[in-house]
């Protein structure tokens, strides 16, 4: 039996619009899941990355209560609270099989119905039986909201090799280095440098643990350079700087897409002279999914980076407050 629900929608032009929208019946190992909270992502509002795939329903930072399960799910129940993540991997071919799990085919395909904003959606087969992850009642909607976020920064520094002890130095202090911050100190990270243009940002940061850096200051005060830069901002400056204050033998974290036609003028002498390792992060999988929502139920601070609570049907203003760089994170709910 079908049902209706409401939902945004962001149409090519950039629009959005609350639309009623029919869910089709549950087939066998999906979830319907009634929602309960949704992060808004900065990612979201990179407008040469979203409207390409428009029209369609964001919101991928979710929280939501299991309301009906297709035959054959087991382990959960109806009335679980749950973190659905958007994408599943196949954990079958190739790719999965190395750990590739976010080029998996299955991986790119599968994807929430209608989406996040939506006061309802369904999760298919293959995210309830690999990431649809049971949330503790101790763990707040608001904070489980920061699991997908956090995976992603998990897959970042792991993929960097951030050690105990190294230098971390963070281009770009939107959310998404804010987290990076909060993760390199619950891992030991020795001095953490947090580099930006606004000073609202810088401030905050110095209030987590930073050493606040304005990005025309950072190369002369870091002159030994960062063992590790997490590049936020998907544009040439951002890894331009980073190029000049990374260590010998440091990596350089590309954290954000840029768009397809970008080009970055490499000088292959100094990066193979230094041994500058380039790293791409990618989204993350089931495996950093687990392991962000153990780092948020044994207390890592995400809460402190909520500077907006919006109800669902003001997600646009939060998109909004994003743009202008007036939030942090946004959390909306029904």
């Amino acid at each position: 039996m079908s049902m209706r629900t409401h939902a945004w929608r962001l149409t090519p032009d950039g629009d959005y619009h609350w639309e009623s929208i029919e869910l089709p019946p549950l087939s066998a190992g999906e979830a319907q899941i009634r929602l309960r909270a949704c992060g808004l992502c900065t990612g979201e509002v990179m407008d040469w990355y979203t409207l390409r795939k428009a029209p369609l329903t964001p919101g991928h930072e979710l929280v939501g209560e299991i309301e009906a399960l297709g035959a054959g799910v087991q382990g959960l129940a109806v009335g679980d609270r749950v973190v659905a993540h958007h994408h599943a991997p196949c954990l079958k071919c190739a790719l999965c099989r190395r750990g590739a799990f976010v080029h998996c085919p299955t991986w790119r395909r599968t994807k929430l119905t209608p989406g996040g904003l939506s006061e309802r959606f369904i999760a298919p087969a293959e995210i309830v039986q690999t990431d649809l992850l049971r949330i503790s009642d101790d763990v707040s909607d608001e904070r489980a909201a920061f699991v997908e976020p956090l995976a992603c920064v998990v897959k970042s520094l792991r993929r960097a090799g951030l050690k105990h002890g190294d230098t971390l130095a963070i281009v770009g202090m939107g959310v998404m280095g804010m987290l990076h911050l909060l993760l390199g100190q619950a891992w030991g990270a020795g001095q953490i440098f947090a580099i930006d243009r606004l000073a609202h940002r810088l401030a905050f940061a110095e209030s987590l643990g930073a050493t606040p850096l304005h990005a025309d200051d950072a190369p002369r005060s870091l002159p030994e350079g960062a063992a590790v830069v997490v590049v936020g901002p998907g544009n040439e400056a951002a890894l331009s700087l980073a190029m000049q204050v990374v260590a010998p033998d440091g990596a350089i974290v590309l954290f954000t897409p840029a768009p397809p036609e970008d080009r970055f003028p490499l000088n292959w002498h100094d990066v193979y002279m230094r041994e500058t390792r380039l790293i791409p992060s990618y989204s993350a999988s089931h495996v950093e999914m687990r392991y962000a929502l153990t780092l948020i139920a044994n207390g890592l601070p995400v809460e402190r980076l909520i500077t907006h609570r919006l109800p669902l049907s003001r997600a646009p203003e939060g998109y909004a407050l994003l743009r202008r760089a007036e939030a942090l994170k946004v959390i909306v709910a029904p």
